[in-house]
Order: structure tokens, then C-alpha cells, then sequence
């Protein structure tokens, strides 16, 4: 079976296991998305649910966050990790966005990178999920899953999100990235992973390698 064939197999399962692909991250608009990918860095979408409440409630648009105190904001987000910096790129970036963007998120991964604490996967998030626009991000959890598959030999999620683009038709990009998530999360674990009870890998033999 080649890849590509292996990959539209997958995307069926996929498909029947996840036709609804909720975004996991709550948020009200792109910027409070643009937020709450930028704390999930190394942090759990559920725990990244738990602070943003008490974030937003304080300051929900790059004006009245821009207003927060940098010592505020990190204590409000120590409980998703890496406090000190990424309190230091939301107020940075929201002042960036007051600045340059008309107080809005910008539509364009060129922006969006430029953006302290937003690199090519976050802005892949908010580029697919807040605008529509088909994008394929690739985290090391994706990026696991992809190598278990057989769908790439990437060394780096950088090679596999290439990998992916070429296996998968445009349009379905930003619902396999989410499928594949939620998929993960309950079928597909990086620990205590039962090859047997796997739908995909069950099915394909893939060895665990990751």
C-alpha cells in the first residue's frame, strides 16, 4: 500500500470517528484564540481552558491587555508554564497589533510570525481556525502520529508537515489537523499505547516507533 492510498484510508476513519471537530481551545474571536494557542505552548488545551477565563475576564482585546501590567499577566498564566515569556509576548503582542494592525489579528502567516511568541505552528492554528484558511499545524503530538502511521520520515515537524501537505487534498487540511488530535488523545497516546485496540495502527501494522 503506498502512502497516499494509506492516507486516504485514514482519512475515512478519521471521518467516521470525528465528524464534528470542535476547536479545543475556548475563545470568543481571533485574538482571544490567537492567546490561548500562544499559552498552550508545552501546556494541555484543558489546563490552557482553566486560565483563560480569569485572563479574559481582565482583559480581552489588545487595548486593555496592553494596559495589564507584564507581572500580572504571568501570574494569572503560571499554571500553563513559561510564565515569564509568554506573559512578556501577550503584552507585547498586543501592543504590536495596536500599533500595526489596527488593533486586529492579522490575516497573513508573514504577520502573524512577526509576532513575539508566534511561530509557523501557532499561526497555522489561528491562520486555519480563526480565518478559514487551509493550513496543516504540526506539533510534536502530530508529528508522533504521523511517524507511527508511515506517512513520513521527517525528522522534524517542519519535514512532516511538508509530508502531510502532499498526502492530503487542500480542503481537508484543517480538519485532519484536529481529527488527528482528538484521535491521538483517545486511540493513539505517546505512553501505554495498545497497538491492537488502535483503529489505525491495528489496522496498518505500523510498528509503535514513537
Amino acid at each position: 500500500m503506498t502512502r497516499k492510498q494509506k492516507a486516504e484510508e485514514i482519512t475515512t476513519i478519521l471521518e467516521e470517528l470525528y465528524p464534528e471537530t470542535p476547536i479545543p481551545l475556548d475563545h470568543s474571536d481571533p485574538y482571544t484564540l490567537l492567546v490561548a494557542v500562544l499559552l498552550s505552548a508545552q501546556c494541555t488545551d484543558k489546563r490552557v481552558n482553566t486560565v483563560t477565563p480569569h485572563l479574559f475576564n481582565l482583559a480581552d482585546n489588545p487595548h486593555d491587555m496592553a494596559e495589564v501590567p507584564v507581572e500580572d499577566i504571568k501570574q494569572i498564566i503560571r499554571p500553563c508554564g513559561l510564565s515569564p515569556r509568554k506573559s512578556k509576548a501577550i503584552s507585547e503582542l498586543s501592543q504590536i497589533l495596536i500599533d500595526k494592525h489596527d488593533s486586529e489579528v492579522p490575516q497573513s502567516f508573514e504577520d502573524l510570525e512577526a509576532l513575539p511568541g508566534v511561530g509557523h505552528k501557532t499561526a497555522s492554528v489561528v491562520m486555519s481556525q480563526a480565518f478559514g484558511v487551509p493550513a496543516f499545524p504540526v506539533d510534536t503530538h502530530i508529528h508522533r502520529l504521523a511517524i507511527r502511521w508511515g506517512l513520513t520520515n521527517g525528522k522534524n515537524v517542519v519535514q512532516t508537515e511538508k509530508d502531510l501537505k502532499k498526502l492530503f487534498p487542500k480542503e481537508k487540511w484543517n480538519r485532519l489537523h484536529l481529527q488527528i488530535i482528538f484521535f491521538g488523545r483517545e486511540y493513539c497516546p505517546a505512553r501505554g499505547h495498545k497497538m491492537k485496540d488502535c483503529p489505525i495502527c491495528s489496522k496498518y501494522g505500523v510498528k509503535s516507533r514513537m
